[in-house]
């Protein structure tokens, strides 16, 4: 019998990523809360009155929901801590995701199913076996090769590491998003440069910016490359996926809960087909070039496999930002759906739109929806451009609220 298709686990910082996450395909989302996770600068994190709505969303959609619970913790979080605990409890999260041991201890107090964050650097097995019990999943560290994964998960299967719900560990695996220059994410480069931890969820990125460095003897500036060489390339192993599923692991995560909807719906739906292509054996080089064509579109900072097939030193990103295909330029909102027509309105509140822009529309309840408008309805009128002020309709599947964002999708050069 062949194995069971690994769990697809994607990111979800906002409801319009949880839903993009959904109509993408994902097995399951992971999401954090207030300032106890570790995108709380970078991302407009979810409240504790956010976890219900979370919860019901991801029961509809017959998904899994893990919250992240992932910073270190200080004595004074613990209040915070234990109140986000209970409602998750209360609404039926899945699990979470931590590595500090208070977490730790607090969810096996209450029974809540537990993950050890990649933050715990989990390398060897017997690192696992302590895990083990009180976690039924392992995220692996970023910087193992797929052949240390094989054995960890060959061992788990052959010693039958259990976990506390009575069935084998199961392995989760980074297979795609942002590289920290730091085992696993642990760095102290932010707080060092201006007293903001990294592993309290505030870091400032120092790594992403360009440096000189200048021998204090003679002078000279060192020149490497051109390359930032704090900041690495994103993790893509889409051209490795047949090896890294055939390493044993159960879970593949994609990072980028600071990502907007179309990154996450993109991602997903690449990895989504990519694992169906594997199981069907239809995984081919030219699928391969398609997808990652697709995945340029998006935000992104180069692409390279990682540390998996023995990579002694990392790939660093040539430029600061982005170097997505494609750029979103935000020209307006949602004001109003006429659901008997199935037709949305729009405002145009910044730039102007042409017949035959591409649009993307973000929101809760349509995810990301991308599709070019050859026909423009201005005000009511047939025109060819619509420029600040206007309103502007054509149809569209899913209701249309304030709270859903128009942009116009252009080269990165515009």
């Amino acid at each position: 019998m062949n194995k069971k298709q690994p769990e697809l686990l994607a990111p979800a910082g906002s409801f319009e990523s949880l839903q993009a996450a959904i109509n993408a395909g994902a097995d399951s989302i992971y999401f954090g809360v207030e300032q106890l996770n570790m995108r709380t600068r970078s991302a407009g994190a979810f409240s504790i009155g956010d976890i219900k709505a979370i919860s019901v969303a991801c029961k509809a959609n017959n998904i899994r929901a893990y919250i992240t619970l992932n910073t270190v913790m200080y004595e004074h979080d613990m209040q915070l801590l234990k109140s986000i605990l209970r409602e998750v409890k209360d609404q039926g999260i899945d699990a979470v995701i931590a590595s500090d041991f208070a977490v730790i201890e607090y969810c096996n107090q209450s029974n809540i199913p537990l993950h050890i964050s990649t933050q715990a650097n989990v390398s060897n097995i017997e690192a696992v076996q302590f895990f083990s019990r009180f976690a039924d999943v392992i995220v692996l560290a970023r910087e193992l090769t797929l052949k240390q994964v094989e054995y960890i998960c060959r061992e788990i299967k052959r010693k039958e590491i259990k976990g506390p719900s009575g069935k084998l560990v199961k392995i989760e695996l980074f297979v795609h998003g942002a590289l920290c220059m730091a085992i696993s994410g642990k760095c102290y480069l932010s707080l060092h440069a201006q007293n903001a931890s990294a592993n309290r969820g505030a870091c400032v990125q120092n790594c992403r910016r360009s440096y000189t460095v200048t021998d204090t003897e003679s002078g000279e500036e060192l020149l490497v490359d051109n390359e930032y060489i704090m900041s690495p390339k994103d993790l893509c192993t889409i051209d490795i996926l047949d090896q890294v599923i055939a390493s044993g692991v159960d879970v593949l995560k994609i990072e980028g809960r600071t990502k907007g909807a179309d990154y996450v719906q993109v991602v997903t739906r690449c990895y989504r087909e990519a694992i169906q292509a594997i199981e069907e054996g239809i995984f081919t080089n030219e699928k391969i070039d398609a997808w990652k064509t697709e995945m340029s579109k998006v935000y992104n900072r180069g692409f390279w496999e990682g540390y998996y097939l023995g990579r002694t030193l990392g790939e660093w990103t040539p430029r600061p930002g982005s170097a997505a295909t494609e750029k979103k330029v935000y020209i307006g909102k949602g004001t109003k759906y006429y659901p008997r027509i199935g037709v949305g309105e729009f405002v145009i509140e910044s730039g102007n739109l042409k017949a035959g822009d591409t649009l993307m529309i973000t929101g809760p309840k349509c995810g990301m929806v991308k599709e070019q408008v050859n026909e423009l309805v201005v005000n009511g009128k047939r025109k060819q451009e619509a420029k600040k002020g206007d309103l502007i309709t054509f149809p569209f599947a899913t209701k249309v609220t304030q709270h859903d964002k128009l942009y116009k999708v252009v080269s990165p050069d515009a």
